[in-house]
């Protein structure tokens, strides 16, 4: 990651000092109303809270704090759980690596909330002589302090990556590298849509992930790698989703209205599949690598293949979760039962 700490990132860094201590957010302990996620970042925190003296918190933290310009990481770990392991691994990262300590200090530590961190970490990625980072950073602060679903939204995104991307170590490595689409979205739903499409078109050339800001995503979709993954306007992927690179949601020609694919809770989609037109992927579904989908899958079943077809069952309720998605000896028996079946006799 390229962040400049010197020069724009230290007019950022004191452009969010104005910000300090304002629309104070407000997340609750559940993350949006998933305990689950909550109890695997206050775990980590508390984990990490023994090995850190003590982690300085600014005035606000993003949930409500215990009282006003709180320093305690331990209160901060019962309000913001996610946000508390964040600043103890950058903090002790710092320490460790005195390096980055002006890099992890200028990306979190300074930071009052989780939603300004991010807003200054993808205005720094995202600014160009057209889009400056001092306005982005203004668009996203806008967006996270006035939306609180999109305040879950980015905790349960942190808390998909740090569960399953076994590359990811800390809670800190998911805010520092994530590829957001999420600001977009909710441009676009405020109608702001020219600045919506200028802002994906920006994310599209820096990240090479092209989610169109109309289309739909739910809480705690997990992009592996992100690279090459194409959603188009009217596509809608449900919460828990795991998409692997290079997959694509896409339409089947120039037809206009709802023309792109809907994927159910908890589906796992793998690398380089292509799922066409307004179709049906159920939930708990598996689509393998390479795949090209034309019609619904059933829900709970595993599909692979040019086209696609069912191979098999799915076990588990949320495949996304469990990211097993190895089809090959289904896929190769497959394979050989239609080859004895097409040789001719004789």
């Amino acid at each position: 990651m390229e962040l400049q700490v010197e020069g724009n990132s230290r007019v950022l860094e004191n452009h969010s000092e104005t910000k300090r201590g304002q629309n104070v957010c407000s997340t609750p302990l559940e993350i949006g109303g998933n305990e689950a996620a909550a109890a695997a970042a206050k775990a980590s925190a508390t984990e990490l809270k023994s090995r850190v003296n003590s982690v300085t918190a600014p005035p606000c933290s993003s949930a409500e704090p215990p009282g006003k310009g709180s320093k305690d990481l331990g209160e901060l770990i019962s309000t913001d759980p996610v946000w508390a392991a964040m600043r103890a691994e950058a903090r002790l990262e710092a320490e460790k690596e005195p390096l980055l300590s002006s890099f992890l200090y200028a990306s979190i530590l300074s930071h009052s909330c989780l939603e300004r961190a991010l807003g200054f970490v993808l205005a720094n990625r995202l600014q160009n002589p057209t889009l400056l980072a001092t306005q982005l950073m203004d668009i996203f602060d806008d967006v996270f302090m006035n939306d609180k679903g999109l305040r879950h939204s980015i905790r349960l995104d942190a808390q998909a990556v740090k569960d399953r991307d076994p590359s990811c170590r800390s809670y800190s490595w998911a805010l520092l590298y994530l590829k957001s689409y999420r600001v977009a979205h909710a441009l676009w739903n405020r109608g702001r849509k020219v600045l919506a499409l200028a802002l994906q078109s920006r994310i599209s050339e820096v990240f090479a992930v092209d989610i169109h800001p109309a289309a739909r995503l739910g809480k705690g979709i997990f992009l592996d790698h992100a690279t090459g993954v194409v959603i188009g306007e009217t596509a809608v992927v449900e919460k828990k989703v795991s998409l692997m690179q290079g997959v694509t949601l896409g339409g089947t020609g120039k037809e206009t209205g709802d023309r792109h694919p809907k994927i159910g809770r908890g589906a796992l989609i793998g690398a380089g599949a292509t799922i066409l037109g307004n179709i049906r992927v159920g939930e708990g579904a598996i689509v393998t690598a390479g795949s090209l989908v034309l019609k619904n899958v059933p829900p709970h079943c595993m599909v692979a293949g040019i086209p696609a077809r069912v191979i098999g069952p799915v076990k588990e309720k949320d495949p996304s979760l469990t990211m097993k998605h190895d089809a090959t000896k289904e896929f190769c028996e497959l394979m050989a039962v239609d080859s004895l079946q097409k040789r001719p006799s004789g």
